[in-house]
């Protein structure tokens, strides 16, 4: 009975969730921005002198790897950007409304530490649902100034549904998991009223290929969000769940989203 469990929860997890990591706030130098445009030329794009800008905050998805946001990260400071990651605590495993209020706490830790007002948050997967939760019910909209997500299930997935289908149980017991379920209570509190409250900028990128985000279109934002389909700009650009933390293409999206420049994304961009 306890290996039928272990292996239920494996499973459960193997199918639906997303890497995340940690780290700290890290200062970098001023850098221009090269924005790209989807016939592959570039336009110089001064960002305010980066390091002078916002914060940014890469928030994590559920079970972490230590390296998964590096790279995304990384770019982000060769732009000239203030970074650090956020991993959400235990791993994502727990009540998304708790991760969201450990992430309010970072956020003001964040802000302490580099004199900032505001900060940007870059999120992916199960990290957007927590900054949004935080944005709309925490207090977040005076304290974030961008939202940029990256496959998050803002309306939910099937494949947590599917699990239970499985004969999983509900989630193998996951919390989180059961929360992305398309028509949970969560979700339907989290989309109750306006998608995007605030004065808060916020950004949506979704890809054909996401294996995990079913349906796809279930990665949008109503009430004027800038919600971005990779593959309308460029059709032959194949991108899963994870790659959109790892694809060029869409690292040009989010650099756009945070210039606060029109969305022309570099198709070639690697």
């Amino acid at each position: 009975m306890l290996l039928r469990t272990i292996l239920a929860a494996t499973a459960a997890a193997t199918v639906l969730l997303v890497p995340a990591t940690a780290a700290h706030a890290e200062n970098t130098t001023t850098a221009a921005t090269t924005v790209a445009t989807d016939t592959g030329s570039t336009a110089e794009a001064t960002t305010a002198g980066a390091a002078g800008a916002n914060p940014v905050i890469v928030v994590g998805g559920l079970i972490g790897i230590s390296i998964a946001y590096e790279p995304i990260a990384a770019r982000l400071r060769a732009d000239g950007y203030r970074v650090s990651i956020y991993q959400l605590p235990n791993l994502g495993f727990g009540d998304i409304r708790e991760s969201a209020r450990a992430l309010s706490s970072y956020v003001d830790h964040v802000r302490a530490t580099t004199g900032a007002a505001k900060v940007d948050l870059v999120t992916h997967s199960e990290g957007g649902l927590v900054s949004r939760w935080y944005v709309k019910f925490l207090g977040g909209a005076d304290k974030v100034d961008r939202y940029v997500s990256l496959g998050s299930p803002q309306q939910g997935t099937y494949v947590a549904n599917i699990i239970n289908f499985l004969g999983l149980g509900s989630c193998a017991g996951i919390v989180a998991c059961q929360q992305m379920s398309i028509g949970s209570g969560f979700l339907t509190d989290l989309n109750a009223g306006d998608d995007t409250p605030g004065a808060v900028r916020w950004t949506t990128v979704r890809t054909w290929q996401d294996e995990l985000v079913r349906p796809v279109d279930n990665a949008v934002l109503a009430d004027g969000a800038t919600n971005v389909l990779v593959q309308a700009w460029c059709p032959l650009r194949i991108v899963g769940h994870l790659g959109l933390v790892l694809d060029g293409t869409t690292y040009t999206i989010v650099r756009q989203a945070l210039a606060g420049v029109a969305i022309r994304p570099n198709c070639f961009a690697v």
